[in-house]
């Protein structure tokens, strides 16, 4: 079977969340992805860069996006795809085809696709380890101006600092590195990493 053979054999099994699937994949195929088949699942790639998958098991379907920890996700409605494992992905799991909202999931599909096409990805651990963590200036400035911060911030391993890193430097508007330091130098005083909630 080749890719397109598996992905249509996948939406076309007979399974109680079938039409659930089918719904999503609809409104993911509105997009620009490109449709091909990994880990036995329907998987949407952007330059060959995967950006979701769509899944389905016994209880629940849904939505895998490879990078969901940058999505905004106001409503709080994406949970890590799998905790201690996952760093970035996450998943948002429907239980009925009922609970799709389609102009919802398709503002997620867009906010998912602009972050790929902008290379907003995590920072993976490098192998090197003295591998030096470059700060944007608004969080060393920050960290300048707090002491308590500072001293936890250094005690981090090097990949939490990394993170704090990325998490500043990928905020697009001055308002929002701004507004992502005054919720992250707390967390950074107690010690804690930007994704420990998640892990």
């Amino acid at each position: 079977m080749d890719i397109a053979e598996k992905v249509e054999a996948y939406y076309a099994e007979a399974h109680h969340f079938k039409n659930g699937v089918a719904l999503l994949r609809q409104l993911v195929l509105k997009t620009d992805l490109e449709e091909t088949y990994k880990w036995n699942f329907p998987t949407y790639t952007l330059d060959k860069k995967n950006v979701l998958a769509i899944c389905k098991f016994k209880h629940h379907f849904g939505i895998w996006f490879f990078n969901g920890v940058f999505l905004n996700d106001p409503e709080n409605l994406l949970e890590n795809a799998q905790k201690g494992k996952t760093q970035a992905m996450r998943h948002w799991k429907f239980f009925s085809e009922k609970e799709i909202n389609p102009t919802k999931v398709s503002a997620y599909l867009k906010e998912a696709i602009e972050n790929q096409k902008k290379g907003i990805e995590p920072i993976r651990p490098s192998n090197k380890k003295n591998a030096t963590t470059i700060l944007p200036a608004e969080l060393k400035n920050a960290l300048g101006a707090n002491p308590t911060a500072k001293n936890a911030f250094k005690k981090l391993p090097p990949y939490k600092q990394r993170e704090y890193a990325a998490y500043i430097t990928e905020a697009q508007r001055e308002k929002t590195k701004l507004s992502r330091l005054d919720k992250i130098l707390p967390m950074i005083s107690e010690g804690k990493g930007l994704n420990d909630l998640y892990r």
